[in-house]
C-alpha cells in the first residue's frame, strides 16, 4: 500500500489554450472559481505534494500557494513536456497528472489509479490511465516515478503523443466508467 506522503500531483495548466481562443485553461471561471481551483481541492486530499505546470501567468498562478513549474522547451510542445519539467521535483514514488479543465475529478481517483501499480503479484503496471468508458483519458494517469527517466529522449526524438510514450512502459487502463462524467472538459468560452 501507499500513503499520501508517496504521491506527487501534477496539475497541467501550461497549454496554449487554443480551444478556448488563446485563453489560459485553468484561470476560467467555472461554478465562481477559477477551474484550476476546483482540481486543487479536489487532488489535495489525495496526494502528498502538489505541483502546477503553467507557462503563464505565474503571477496568478502562485497564488494558490504551490508550486509552479513551467516547460523547460519552447512554443508549448505538449503535456509531455509539463510532465518532463516537474520531473526534476518529483521525489516520491509516484506521480498522478490531472488536467487543470476537469474540475469534478472523482474522490477515488488516486486510490483506483495506484492500484494497478501497487499489484504485489509481480504483473503491477508502471502506468495506469483512465478510461471512462467511452475513450482513454491519458491525462489522468498515475505513473510510477521510475518511468520519467526516459521521457527526455522521447521528446528529443521529437515524439509529442502521450499514449505513444506510456506504450513503451507497462501500462494499464482503470475503469471509471462509472464515473464518466468526472472526466468531463470544461474548456469553452461562455
Amino acid at each position: 500500500m501507499y500513503s499520501q506522503q508517496d504521491v506527487t500531483g501534477l496539475i497541467l495548466a501550461g497549454g496554449a489554450g487554443r480551444r478556448v481562443s488563446g485563453r489560459d485553461k485553468g484561470l476560467i471561471e467555472w461554478h465562481g472559481k477559477a477551474l484550476v481551483t476546483h482540481v486543487i481541492q479536489r487532488l489535495q486530499g489525495q496526494v502528498g505534494q502538489l505541483l502546477i505546470s503553467c507557462n503563464r501567468n505565474a503571477d496568478i498562478y502562485s497564488a494558490f500557494g504551490l508550486q509552479l513549474v513551467s516547460d523547460q522547451r519552447e512554443d508549448f510542445q505538449g503535456p509531455l513536456a509539463g510532465i518532463e519539467s516537474a520531473a526534476i521535483l518529483v521525489n516520491t514514488r509516484f506521480l498522478v497528472v490531472v488536467p487543470c479543465d476537469t474540475p469534478a475529478l472523482p474522490g477515488d481517483l488516486v486510490d483506483r489509479l495506484l492500484a494497478p501499480l501497487q499489484d504485489s503479484s509481480g504483473h503491477s503496471a508502471d502506468i495506469s490511465f483512465v478510461h471512462d468508458g467511452e475513450r482513454e483519458q491519458y491525462l489522468c494517469a498515475a505513473l510510477h516515478s521510475k518511468v520519467l527517466a526516459s521521457l527526455s529522449a522521447y521528446l528529443d526524438s521529437g515524439q509529442r503523443a502521450v499514449r505513444h510514450w506510456y506504450a513503451q512502459h507497462r501500462v494499464t487502463a482503470v475503469d471509471f466508467s462509472d464515473q464518466q462524467r468526472a472526466f468531463e472538459n470544461q474548456n469553452y468560452i461562455d
